[in-house]
């Protein structure tokens, strides 16, 4: 009965938002992000908690803005998610400005697919949906949510301009397959990993269970790893961007899957730093210590290894 309300709550705020123009959608969505902040005291305590350790020399006051600023930024997504679902891909297009895109088109061209990887930052979303427009449809690795109907409703968004998703079951198979085809395939890799699969590499000078999905899967198959981020513009108009890919450590390295996890964090913290509000502070990045974490399925060729986004 309560996804029921969920998906029903969600399908009227969908249907007020595609009337309204996309400013006044961010906006609103600001407001309610605001509104989130003053009643969940959970989720705003483990986001001040996360802010104190990784920016300890700011004063409270200055952590309690950005915790502000973060609500309000994630009630912006989800209410400009909604409205950019309802866009023709004409219009999609019109809203972004792309950076980088020699880079993407450079990556391609070594036939081995690209690995696109980014973390709940900015408007990862809405990257991927217009990803089609500006070059290839791509797959995007990703959990299930637990209400199907709100996730069907997700999933109709995310395929809209003809990319896919790939869920669990299988991933690896289906992964290795979009690569050898040259194809893209998009991962998060900045969430809590509890799983033998994980590495722990240093975010924010603290040890964070990651997965290593995305190095292992590199250099396995050689494809070029590429950092990817959606920042907003004025107007209801955002910025993608396209960075530099992520240079594979030498053959001779040890440990290779954990430093180039590590790389390609670096990289996501430079971007969380610039823009601290646009990061996730409210989940439990960093859950444990414990670094005896075994290396990555992926490398035994276990081909229903899990594969998390």
């Amino acid at each position: 009965m309560m996804r029921s309300l969920e998906l029903l709550a969600v399908r009227v705020v969908a249907a007020i938002v595609s009337l309204l123009p996309m400013r006044v959608v961010r906006r609103c969505g600001a407001a309610l992000g605001r509104m989130a902040y003053a009643v969940d005291r959970s989720h705003r305590r483990i986001a001040l908690e996360n802010l104190a350790s990784a920016f300890p020399a700011r004063t409270e006051r200055e952590r309690r803005a950005l915790a502000r600023a973060m609500f309000a930024h994630f009630g912006s997504l989800l209410l400009e998610l909604l409205k950019f679902g309802t866009y023709t891909p004409a219009r999609m297009r019109a809203a972004v400005e792309v950076e980088g895109e020699e880079r993407a088109r450079q990556a391609y061209q070594q036939g081995r697919g690209v690995l696109f990887f980014t973390g709940h930052f900015g408007y990862w979303e809405i990257h991927a949906i217009v990803e089609p427009l500006i070059m290839h449809p791509i797959s995007v690795l990703a959990r299930p949510l637990d209400n199907a109907g709100l996730n069907e409703m997700l999933e109709r968004i995310r395929t809209s301009t003809g990319n896919s998703v790939i869920y669990r079951q299988g991933a690896v198979r289906k992964v290795l397959r979009e690569l050898a085809a040259n194809r893209a395939v998009a991962l998060l890799i900045d969430q809590h990993l509890h799983t033998p699969d994980a590495v722990y590499v240093d975010f924010f000078r603290r040890p964070a269970a990651t997965t290593s999905a995305l190095a292992a899967l590199a250099l396995r198959t050689g494809a070029p790893v590429m950092p990817v981020f959606a920042l907003a513009l004025p107007r209801g108009r955002y910025r993608l961007v396209y960075e530099h890919p992520v240079d594979p450590p030498t053959a001779d390295t040890p440990d290779a899957v954990r430093e180039f996890t590590q790389r390609c964090t670096d990289v996501l913290e430079m971007y969380v730093r610039r823009h601290p509000e646009l990061w996730l502070w409210m989940h439990r990045r960093w859950r444990d210590q414990d670094t005896n974490a075994a290396d990555d399925l992926l490398l035994r060729d276990e081909p229903d290894a899990e594969v998390d986004a």
